[in-house]
């Protein structure tokens, strides 16, 4: 057996079981280079994707509980790293499941889920593992993995609202709102908005990011004007990109990748902002081939 081609075949697909259950490319990144390393080093495997595949989500399980001790304590709001994903770099987005399981909403409603609850819930609702193959993955009875994912669907699915858009309708809003918080056009800008829409910065504490949720409208709107009028934004490229399944606003100053904003919608409205501008979080993104 050809480890190294074994591997790189499976490679695509165990990134993105990392990435859903972490919710960071980096650590994504990291937890597949020591998978590949107990690879190396193992001894005869007769099913290699299954192998794999529970190698990986053991190693993101420990990385799980130290990860929640740290963004207890991050600065500001916690937002998932973004990843380019009109590349394929998460795997076939081609449905509206695909894309959701992808989304950072989505991923944001995850971290409420202990790390065994993610677990089961990543590998049935986005690679369609049953009961039974959760279970050999998570070393646990099947009935386990029942109870698991059923508490899993009950705190992600009571707050969570479906995107209904098609693509192409969601990629006219975002130009919309691009277009009108460029102008500083507020009355414009709210009309796109969700009366209850929030909106989230990821700043880290490593550049000036709102600290707080910011919620309704008028507020959200304000806020945003705000931020586009910013010199530094002034000077940025504005473009939309495929980020996390769906359509983002990315911002470049001088070549560099300084935002990523994430709007989700739902009946023609924004009802959440998702603003990551954390350097650290912009890394892995940065990296990708344009």
């Amino acid at each position: 057996m050809d480890r190294l081609a074994t591997y790189e075949e499976n490679r695509a697909r165990l990134f993105g079981l990392a990435y859903r259950l972490l919710g960071e490319a980096a650590e994504a990144e990291d937890v597949l280079q020591d998978a590949y390393v107990r690879w190396a080093d193992s001894g005869p495997v007769e099913v290699p994707a299954a192998w794999l595949t529970k190698v990986v989500t053991n190693l993101c399980l420990n990385r799980l509980s130290s990860a929640r001790a740290r963004r207890e304590s991050y600065v500001g709001p916690w937002l998932p790293e973004p990843v380019f994903t009109d590349g394929g770099q998460l795997g076939p987005l081609e449905t509206v499941e695909q894309r959701d399981s992808v989304s950072v909403g989505l991923l944001v409603l995850l971290e409420r889920l202990t790390p065994a609850e993610r677990a089961a819930f990543v590998l049935r609702e986005a690679f369609g593992y049953p009961h039974a193959d959760i279970a050999e993955v998570l070393d646990v009875p099947e009935t386990r993995v029942r109870q698991l994912y059923r508490r899993a669907r009950e705190h992600v699915q009571q707050p969570r609202r479906r995107f209904v858009a098609d693509p192409e309708h969601r990629v006219e809003i975002v130009r919309r709102f691009l277009a009108a918080a460029a102008e500083g056009d507020v009355a414009g800008l709210e009309q796109l908005l969700a009366k209850d829409v929030v909106a989230w910065a990821d700043g880290g504490g490593q550049v000036s990011a709102a600290r707080r949720p910011v919620a309704g409208a008028d507020k959200v709107a304000r806020l945003l004007i705000g931020i586009a009028a910013h010199p530094r934004a002034a000077g940025a490229a504005l473009d939309v990109r495929t980020v996390n399944g769906g359509p983002a606003i990315v911002a470049h100053l001088a070549g560099e990748l300084i935002a990523v904003l994430h709007l989700e919608i739902e009946n023609g409205l924004v009802t959440a902002v998702r603003n990551v501008v954390n350097p650290a979080k912009l890394a892995f993104a940065s990296a990708q081939p344009v």
